[in-house]
């Protein structure tokens, strides 16, 4: 579905070396988050990219920064990558002539020529082909889960819009959110990964952070990831529904 390699990453990671845990970027006290959309994701500027597609280079697409579909195996590939790709449950806000209504996966072939962009090194004790499949469910497990999420958010504007759709998403992995860096601070693990979605709610966008934490193992569903989702603190609309949330949840607790 795009440039969302950073979990699936740390998925591989947990299917070559189970049982090693998670590696963290140090964080730095001194970064904050700028609150501006992004040159090289759609969300966020900085001077260094977090995407597989650096920005300038060849036709990039503005929705998901990346570059037309590369199907073609990699010089050296150890051995061939399936090409299918998987269509989404997620709609699309903005449908171009010729495309289908809803975001696509990735094919395992196009992951891989991703990962290979970003710096990361296939060596003969590292992935196998069948861990590609794997893989790949995990990264569509993943956003399909997130959207769902999201979907639970949009309920509270259902009479506003009832066909909310997916305009634009970005990763911003080291770039923490100001809620992950204070749990952070009152003792809990940072997460692996953060994504920040554009959602079309009917003509109005609305701005969703995704943080993805270590959920241990990958389970018969193919999640591994405890997603941390909300609307970011960017409006008083958005801000109003999180305080109405956080009170709903605090009422019905013991319940």
């Amino acid at each position: 579905m795009g440039n969302t390699v950073s979990a699936a990453e740390i998925a591989a990671s947990q299917i070559i070396h189970p049982n090693d845990p998670i590696k963290h970027k140090p964080y730095n006290h001194s970064k904050a988050s700028t609150g501006n959309y992004p040159a090289e994701c759609p969300m966020h500027r900085k001077a260094e990219s977090e995407c597989p597609i650096q920005q300038g280079k060849g036709d990039i697409n503005p929705l998901n920064m990346m570059g037309p579909a590369n199907q073609e195996p990699s010089p050296g590939q150890p051995f061939p990558l399936s090409k299918e790709r998987q269509v989404s449950t997620i709609p699309k806000s903005i449908v171009k002539e010729g495309e289908g209504s809803f975001w696509v996966y990735p094919s395992p072939q196009m992951f891989w020529n991703a990962m290979l962009k970003k710096g990361w090194k296939w060596k003969s004790d590292d992935l196998k082909q069948k861990d590609m499949d794997a893989i790949i469910k995990i990264h569509n497990a993943n956003n399909e889960h997130a959207w769902q999420e999201v979907l639970k958010w949009e309920a509270l504007h259902a009479k506003e819009c009832m066909d909310p759709r997916l305009k634009s998403f970005g990763g911003k992995a080291s770039d923490y959110s100001p809620r992950a860096r204070i749990r952070w601070l009152m003792g809990y693990e940072l997460p692996f990964d953060r994504h920040d979605w554009i959602v079309d709610r009917c003509g109005k966008e609305v701005r969703y952070i995704i943080d993805y934490y270590d959920g241990g193992t990958v389970d018969d569903k193919f999640k591994f990831a405890l997603l941390d989702v909300r609307p970011a603190m960017d409006s008083f609309e958005n801000v109003w529904d999180r305080m109405r949330v956080t009170w709903w949840r605090w009422m019905y607790s013991n319940e």
